[in-house]
Formats: structure tokens, C-alpha cells, sequence
């Protein structure tokens, strides 16, 4: 007999991505290849299905957990996690501890010190990649927060199969539904760590998950986490497309000396005229995670809307002026 077809699910798409990092691997050894494991269900899983699938294939296998110092005791639960995936077979193993900042709120500071734990756990371990537990669900929900902020198409994209330095960063699970990698864990009778906070409403996604989400499906039938999903899929089609067409009418639109010329950025279209004042922003320090849509649109309003206005002051101490029939952005 086979294994469940919950299993069987997410080990062929664990397979698939180890094929791609088998055959984009150039070193001449084995690649590693590393599970980031926080002990809950998906992540889980996912090591589960990255331990045996590894035993088949050319390629090491280990796991990264990562403890955020947020709850009484996380220190000894991410030892349990490593200890966990150790049983599983995976080396090395590493629990790493992080200090969370503010800035952006409490949800975007872990964030942002998990991925700053990963990549240097990966550059420390000279990992190719590091598989990440998201799902389905987990890929609508990014679709509505993107949404909600009015962020634009790039934020409806959600999450890419494929993102990071050098595509260090795989999501086998973005076909999968939630249900389905739940259901992998209790059929192999894997201990799973629920943590508090995916249920606390003080998070936003936590009362995405348990109140919005909900009350769309009540509201519109089922299907809306596929639909949501596959929203995503599209608008990362459309938002690739145009920022390939930014990012080469980017030289148009300069003069000799490098600078931007308003009069040409005004006969660009809207969609692509942004993309290249976003291209501008960043090239200049402005942290991409802390620029938002009305940052742009107020850089756009000197393109569009000028009336002699002064500085536009944005994040990174950046700012962007109009002088001279051009756009001037610099650090302050």
C-alpha cells in the first residue's frame, strides 16, 4: 500500500523542487538544501517530506528554526524543533535566536529578523536553498492584506514559487491547500506546535485567517482561497511583464548625464511611469518593504501634478524634487 495521498501530495511537490535545485545546481557537489522549521504543521511537513526525499536524490538536507524571543519558553520549544528534525534525519540543524525590532509594526519586525536569520544561516551552511512552509492559504491571505493596503498589482501577486538572492527561497507548498499538509502530519503522526499567535486577533493575519476569510467563503461559496490564489499567479504574470517594460524604459527617459527627464516620464504610461520612479526611489536608499503606493503617487504628482510644490520627503531619508525640467532623487 502507498502512502496517504496527503503525503504522496507533499512529497511529489518537494521532488519537484529538488529536481530544479538538482539541475540548477553548477558547484560539482551535492547542493544543501535547508527547511526553515518554526514546529507547526506546514513546516513540519515539509521537513518531513524534505527528509525523505532527500535519501533518493543527490542533495543534503537540513533545518533551520528560528527563535523570535517573543513567548515565555520559545527557547526551549526551538530546541525541541531542532531535535525533531534531527530525529527526521536532516543535518545539520541549527536553532537560531533573533532579536525583533518595531519598525513596521510587530508582524513586519519578525519578519524582517527571520529572513536576516535565514539568509545568514544559509551563507553559513553554503546553502542553495531554503524551503519555506507556505500554502495556498496562506498565499489568498497575502493576496487580501495586498489588497487592503492599495499596494498595487505587485502586492496582489502574493508570494513567489521562487523569490530571494539567487533564488535561495522555494515554496514548495503554494499548490497546497492548508487542509491537505494537516492531514500529511497526521498520518505520519508528527508532533505539531500550533503557536499562539496564528490564533491571536491582535495580528492582523491571524483575524484574516479566522474572521475575514471565513465570511468571504460564507458570503461567495468555496473556492475563494483558489480564486485568490490564482489571482496571484496572473497579477505576477502582468507585474513581471510591466516592470521588464520599466526597467527598459528606464534609459529612455534619462539624459545624457543620468538624470531623469520629466517631459519623457510624462509620455510614459501610468503603470510604467511608477515602476521607474519606484526603480528611482530604491536605486537612491529608500527600503523597498517601507515604500508604499502613496509614496509613489506623490512622486508621480511632480510628473503630473506640478504646481511648484517642494520636496517629497520618503523613507531611507530619500527625497525627490523637481528642478529644472528634472527629477531630482537623492538621499537628504
Amino acid at each position: 500500500m502507498g502512502p496517504h495521498p496527503a503525503v504522496a501530495a507533499i512529497r511529489l511537490a518537494v521532488r519537484r523542487v529538488l529536481h530544479d535545485v538538482i539541475t540548477e545546481n553548477t558547484t560539482g557537489s551535492e547542493p544543501l538544501v535547508l527547511v526553515a522549521c518554526s514546529g507547526g504543521a506546514d513546516s513540519m511537513a515539509l521537513a518531513s517530506a524534505l527528509a525523505f526525499e532527500a535519501r533518493k536524490l543527490p542533495v543534503r538536507a537540513g533545518g533551520i528554526t528560528v527563535d523570535h524571543g517573543l513567548q515565555d519558553g520559545s527557547d526551549s520549544r526551538a530546541a525541541e524543533v531542532a531535535g525533531r528534525m534531527t530525529a527526521l534525519g536532516l543535518t545539520p540543524v541549527e536553532a537560531v535566536t533573533v532579536t525583533v525590532g518595531r519598525e513596521g509594526g510587530p508582524e513586519a519586525a519578525a519578519r524582517d529578523a527571520r529572513y536576516a536569520a535565514l539568509d545568514a544561516a544559509a551563507e553559513r551552511h553554503g546553502a542553495t536553498a531554503i524551503l519555506l512552509g507556505h500554502t495556498r492559504d496562506d498565499q489568498a491571505e497575502t493576496v487580501l492584506l495586498g489588497l487592503a493596503r492599495g499596494s498595487g498589482i505587485r502586492s496582489l501577486s502574493g508570494m513567489a514559487a521562487v523569490s530571494g538572492t539567487s533564488g535561495r527561497y522555494r515554496r514548495p507548498f503554494l499548490q497546497l491547500d492548508r487542509q491537505t499538509v494537516r492531514k500529511a502530519c497526521i498520518a505520519q503522526e508528527l508532533a505539531v506546535w500550533d503557536d499562539p499567535h496564528n490564533s491571536d486577533p491582535a495580528y492582523t493575519r491571524s483575524r484574516l485567517r479566522h474572521e475575514g476569510l471565513p465570511a468571504l467563503e460564507k458570503a461567495l461559496g468555496k473556492g475563494v482561497v483558489e480564486a485568490l490564489a490564482r489571482t496571484a499567479q496572473l497579477s505576477r504574470d502582468d507585474a513581471d511583464a510591466l516592470d521588464t517594460w520599466a526597467a527598459d524604459a528606464e534609459t529612455a527617459v534619462r539624459d545624457e548625464a543620468g538624470a531623469l527627464e520629466c517631459a519623457k516620464l510624462f509620455g510614459l504610461p501610468p503603470a510604467v511611469r511608477r515602476r521607474v520612479l519606484r526603480r528611482a526611489v530604491i536605486a537612491e536608499g529608500a527600503p523597498a518593504g517601507s515604500l508604499f503606493a502613496r509614496h509613489i503617487e506623490e512622486v508621480d504628482r511632480l510628473i503630473t501634478g506640478w504646481r511648484g510644490q517642494g520636496a517629497i520627503n520618503l523613507p531611507g531619508r530619500v527625497e525627490a524634487r523637481r528642478q529644472g525640467g528634472r527629477l531630482v532623487i537623492r538621499q537628504g
